[in-house]
């Protein structure tokens, strides 16, 4: 009899569970609705967004190296490598994104250059990258977009030599 009245009881409050459950399954889906339609509605980056950032870390990467601040020049291609991973995640609906892999040797090339502290490879390797970064431009159809090794830094307010 003991067992009867348990089992009874577990078995009331489940169906009350469920019962809850159920009416609130209008409810829940209106707030899922609702966050899909923020989500859906929150700004994302555009490509062109992403390009720009990575223009103006290759500008900086450039006068790093020429003045042998390995350190700014190691955090600038690991700038260029974030922006790329980025358009890889939040571009995937872009055809220009399966191009990207003609730049991964290319990065390589430069990263290993500053991990060797080497100037002289660091300058063969730039102009690597920024042909590639050119190449690029051209088989994605965005040969008007031509990028160059910089004649002047970017921004007036940043010292790209080292202190020592």
């Amino acid at each position: 009899m003991k067992s009867v009245v348990c089992f009874s009881i577990i078995f009331f409050i489940s169906y009350l569970s469920c019962k809850e459950a159920v009416d609130k399954t209008p409810i829940l889906q209106s707030r899922i609705d609702s966050l899909e339609l923020k989500i859906s509605e929150s700004y994302k980056p555009g490509l062109g967004e992403f390009m720009s950032g990575i223009q103006i870390h290759h500008a900086k990467l450039w006068f790093a190296g020429l003045h042998e601040n390995w350190k700014l020049a190691d955090f600038e291609i690991n700038e260029i490598i974030e922006a790329l991973d980025d358009i890889k995640q939040f571009c995937k609906d872009r055809p220009e994104v399966a191009s990207l892999n003609l730049i991964d040797q290319s990065i390589d090339s430069m990263s290993n250059a500053i991990q060797h502290k080497d100037l002289k490879q660091f300058k063969n390797n730039f102009t690597l990258l920024t042909n590639t970064c050119n190449r690029c431009h051209q088989v994605t159809d965005h040969e008007f977009n031509v990028i160059k090794i910089p004649d002047i830094p970017p921004f007036s307010n940043q010292d790209f030599k080292t202190k020592q």
